[in-house]
């Protein structure tokens, strides 16, 4: 199996979920072996950041990267998660404010624009992390495992105490050897609840949010007036974001993926002590497309 990147380069405008800034992302193919690599351009003199999970250094309601300089990437999770569905190793994407634009609040439009601009196969074998071992991250009630698996699953719960999560269940278990990620977890969207708007935005955070792009919760009800896109959304969304969270490790993951109450810190923390065991991982590259595991059979073709 080979690496992937884009055909063209793509552009969207949006706006930050959390800083509410307007802006412009492009997204250009890159050679293989790059990996996922950010560059600020808004800056006097543009930065790139390469994603890595040591760079992950704020984790309040998102994944961001933070450089050795104090160069800030937000909320880069839903992108991430769109990159992994579409198992692209190689891109640089441009953007010209500290924060991805949030879109829908779900990794669909990235991905739509991903396959608008067309992906295409590189002349170098995909790199995979193998897990051979298992590592977990224990905190209080909330943990995260990666366990050896030939391919890749999650399961993940989430436990709230509130009417409009009780009315479906709070666990989803999704093997891509014969589940869709675009079909069953791309369009699930972020969530949040009327009374922590006033908290977000008092530390700066939110200041992008509304009905269109995040499930809103007041006391006892969805108040989108669409409704949810599926019934346990709440939860798929969380395994869109624990995707794109792991994929930040840079290559996809042969593995198990489960958790309870999982977040943003939580997933990062779990990179960080996989990569810091030796002995529970392996790099490894297929020459022949039948060794592949099956998850890995369900990427969407190359234009």
């Amino acid at each position: 199996m080979l690496q992937r990147t884009l055909k063209k380069a793509i552009s969207a405008t949006g706006v930050g979920l959390h800083s509410g800034e307007r802006v412009k992302l492009t997204l250009n193919p890159a050679a293989p072996d790059t990996g996922i690599v950010f560059r600020r351009t808004d800056l006097p003199e543009p930065v790139s950041v390469k994603v890595h999970p040591s760079l992950v250094n704020d984790t309040r309601l998102s994944s961001t990267l933070v450089s050795e300089t104090g160069v800030r990437i937000g909320t880069i999770e839903h992108l991430m998660s769109a990159f992994a569905g579409l198992g692209i190793d190689n891109l640089l994407i441009d953007v010209t404010a500290a924060e991805m634009p949030i879109m829908d609040g779900s990794a669909a439009p990235f991905i739509f624009l991903l396959q608008s601009a067309g992906i295409v196969d590189q002349a170098q074998p995909k790199r995979f992390i193998r897990v051979k071992q298992v590592v977990e991250v224990v905190e209080g009630d909330k943990w995260v495992r990666l366990a050896p698996h030939d391919g890749f699953s999650v399961e993940l719960s989430i436990e709230f105490n509130h009417p409009a999560f009780n009315r479906a269940p709070q666990t989803v278990h999704i093997d891509f050897a014969n589940r869709s990620y675009i079909d069953e977890i791309s369009r699930a969207r972020t969530f949040g609840f009327m009374h922590e708007v006033e908290y977000m935005r008092s530390h700066g955070l939110g200041r992008g949010g509304n009905l269109n792009n995040a499930i809103v919760i007041d006391d006892e009800y969805v108040l989108n007036p669409e409704g949810l896109r599926f019934p346990d959304e709440f939860v798929r969304h969380k395994i869109l974001d624990a995707i794109g969270d792991l994929y930040i490790v840079g290559h996809p993951l042969i593995a198990a993926f489960s958790g309870h109450k999982s977040g943003h810190a939580l997933n990062n923390k779990l990179l960080r002590v996989l990569l810091d065991t030796p002995e529970a991982w392996e790099f490894v590259s297929f020459s022949d497309e039948h060794d592949v595991p099956s998850s890995f059979h369900r990427l969407p073709d190359v234009v």
